[in-house]
């Protein structure tokens, strides 16, 4: 009886190890920053309140999908915001045409000083990160 557990066990075993192979798993995808071309923010916050910010980015390909936002707080009012892309690598054919979407997310205010939205638009000829910058006050 444990003979035959023991040869169950080396079968299962060898059957897990033959059927994945790490070389062959290479990723299909990688992630990428979208260009934020327009951000639609109110004139004004109200501390404690929620609001939802809209923001119009574009894909550069067909083979490019929008994932969500990364917002990073620099300083206490001060937020970076990147629209992150998924691009696909094992598609075999992609339309080259840019196209402008739209997505939005939440923001609470928590401090009653002016915030300042910096949206991530690309890089520019030398390399360098460029922003569109939103500064909003506080009621």
């Amino acid at each position: 009886m444990m003979r035959k557990k023991f040869t169950l066990v080396v079968v299962l075993f060898s059957l897990l190890l033959g059927s994945c192979s790490i070389e062959e798993d290479e990723p299909n995808f990688y992630f990428t920053s979208l260009p934020i071309n327009s951000a639609e923010l109110p004139e004004a916050f109200s501390l404690n309140q929620t609001y939802q910010i809209n923001v119009t980015y574009s894909l550069p390909d067909g083979c490019t999908q929008y994932e969500g936002f990364d917002v990073t707080q620099e300083d206490t009012t001060v937020r970076n915001v990147v629209a992150v892309g998924v691009a696909m690598t094992d598609l075999v054919s992609c339309t080259q045409v840019v196209t402008e979407e739209e997505a939005s997310f939440n923001f609470i205010v928590k401090y009653n000083q002016p915030y300042t939205f910096r949206f991530y638009q690309g890089e520019n000829n030398e390399g360098e990160p460029e922003f569109l910058e939103v500064v909003v006050p506080v009621n």
